[in-house]
């Protein structure tokens, strides 16, 4: 599916962008003084083309899997703990269930690589492709037939989610392990020197990040023969939920939807998604820098300007839902600002 998605992910029009700064730059303040506020709403009208953008309904997707890479010693935290996560999200009392009511989003928590498996639940959603990725210091995380099925499975669930109504999306995951395979994958795809973008993850002490990088170059060197574009790079060091993510990215880029990515791990999904299409990155929002190193490399490298910074690490889509207000307030500045012309201004005087 992803191939033909791709097809019809188009960059935003400039027209479109010159049309909303024509707009802001008329509104009753001092050119351009709401900042990155502007820059924000200027891309939102040009991806919805409307003249006047609504945030119709929104939706945060937490995709959650397992790794196999776990066995090298590389989490501070057992396997055990994603799926009792995965309980805490669908019982409401996780941090992305907080900010989210904040947000006016509803949560969603995908299945798409957990190693248990969990009974039906309101908000839980049956994707799993398989139960854990497999130890990638010793092979493959994934087959490429199952990394690309968990890439179609995100695009599905954002097509879904704009056949519902839903215009803006947020990226979150769950998976003890997962900044393992999502350094190995900024390593790749940057590229960049895999010392600067692997740091402590849950909490990892000096020598716990050492084993994690000698772990991280193991799983290159021995699937190194497998890496020949990024969907076969994400199958053989990535995980689940990032191809999850970067589906969703592509599917709701291809509906001209609003996402708003996560930190560390939800940006090497969007990451896999930008190199596989670069045209979607019109579509991303980039909610917080995180306190993980390897994230500001990734900003500088892709010129991207994160909304928050406020040293986050949970994941989640925490970050994102605090994002989503932000991006929706300057939506609405632009609507319903005065401009000008209303308030008897000669902007030229």
């Amino acid at each position: 599916m992803y191939k033909k998605i791709i097809n019809g992910i188009k960059p935003v029009s400039k027209e479109w962008v010159n049309r909303a700064w024509a707009r802001l730059d008329n509104l009753s303040k001092p050119k351009r003084s709401l900042g990155y506020l502007e820059e924000m709403v200027a891309r939102v009208v040009a991806m919805y083309e409307e003249e006047r953008p609504r945030i119709k309904k929104k939706a945060v997707y937490v995709f959650v899997g397992d790794h196999g890479i776990v066995a090298e010693g590389v989490s501070a935290y057992p396997q055990e703990v994603t799926a009792l996560m995965v309980k805490n999200f669908l019982a409401g009392g996780a941090g992305i269930n907080v900010l989210s009511r904040r947000a006016g989003a509803d949560v969603y928590v995908v299945d798409i690589g957990m190693k248990e498996e969990l009974g039906d639940a309101p908000g839980f959603i049956r994707r799993n492709i398989k139960r854990s990725t497999a130890n990638m210091a010793k092979g493959p995380a994934m087959t490429r037939d199952d990394a690309e099925k968990a890439i179609d499975a995100g695009i599905e669930i954002a097509l879904n989610a704009s056949d519902n109504g839903v215009n803006m999306v947020a990226t979150g995951e769950m998976g003890i392990g997962n900044t393992t395979p999502s350094s190995a994958l900024y390593s790749l795809l940057l590229p960049a020197a895999l010392a600067d973008v692997t740091d402590k993850g849950t909490g990892l002490e000096d020598e716990g990040i050492r084993l994690k990088i000698k772990a991280i170059e193991k799983s290159i060197e021995i699937n190194s023969h497998l890496m020949e574009d990024p969907v076969s790079i994400l199958a053989a060091v990535g995980g689940f939920e990032i191809a999850g993510i970067c589906g969703l990215c592509l599917g709701a880029a291809s509906r001209r939807m609003v996402v708003v990515v996560d930190g560390f791990i939800s940006s090497a999904g969007a990451l896999v998604a930008m190199r596989i299409c670069p045209a979607v990155k019109d579509y991303l929002f980039f909610a917080h820098k995180s306190s993980e190193k390897g994230h500001m490399i990734f900003c500088e490298k892709e010129g991207i300007r994160p909304i928050l910074d406020l040293d986050l690490r949970l994941g989640e889509g925490t970050g994102a839902a605090c994002a989503m207000q932000i991006i929706e307030d300057a939506v609405y500045i632009y609507n319903e600002m005065a401009t000008f012309d209303d308030v008897g201004i000669d902007a030229g005087a």
